[in-house]
């Protein structure tokens, strides 16, 4: 059994793809307590680090592509992945953790292949998406072209599975701009778009 809290969308991107596994769903991360012969628990709603995680003696995954495990304080059966909207149902997960038996067992059984990456912002797909997407604002901003035309160029220039716009849709430009800033703090390469802030406040994102 695997337990998950999760909303709608990531449920479905985690679960749907991946039949024959016993899925259980929590409303909250605090609830994993009352499921101690579960296998593994994922906590996608936020990246909080709960007492709890660590007496599971299982690995926990959680959503947390801005925060690190060191920054968190995180023990050493938590593990952080990107429960972003399109990364969920990927073959391929970045993670960020000491690996295991436990863990790579796990992953067998979940049909993905996981690639363990440092613990450090935006892993490494993220900050590429994140980069595309404030490049492509940049140029929106210089009058370049309109969205739909830019994604459209994208997608058949690059053969990505969606447009830098359409992304940042799926995503929400609010996680865009928090990991852009978070990763400008030590690289200017990673200013954001103004543009892309004045957007993301106007939407509430």
């Amino acid at each position: 059994m695997i337990v998950v809290a999760a909303s709608d969308k990531q449920w479905q991107e985690l679960t749907g793809s991946r039949p024959g596994i016993a899925w259980q769903r929590a409303e909250h991360a605090s609830q994993f307590i009352n499921f101690k012969n579960a296998g593994a628990f994922f906590s996608l709603l936020n990246h909080e680090i709960l007492p709890e995680f660590e007496s599971l003696q299982k690995p926990v995954f959680i959503h947390a592509v801005v925060q690190t495990l060191s920054g968190m304080s995180a023990p050493s059966n938590v593990y952080r992945i990107n429960g972003w909207a399109t990364f969920l149902n990927r073959m391929v997960w970045e993670t960020a953790g000491t690996g295991n038996e436990a863990v790579e067992t796990l992953f067998k059984m979940l049909h993905t292949r996981i690639s363990f990456v440092k613990d450090e912002p935006g892993f490494i797909a993220a900050r590429v998406i994140a980069m595309i997407i404030n490049e492509a604002y940049f140029a929106l901003e210089d009058k370049v072209s309109s969205k739909t035309e830019i994604d459209t160029a994208m997608k058949l220039g690059t053969n990505y599975p969606f447009g830098p716009f359409e992304w940042a849709s799926l995503i929400g430009t609010g996680n865009i701009l928090a990991l852009l800033q978070k990763l400008y703090e030590t690289d200017s390469r990673y200013k954001p778009s103004a543009l892309l802030i004045k957007e993301t406040a106007e939407n509430n994102q």
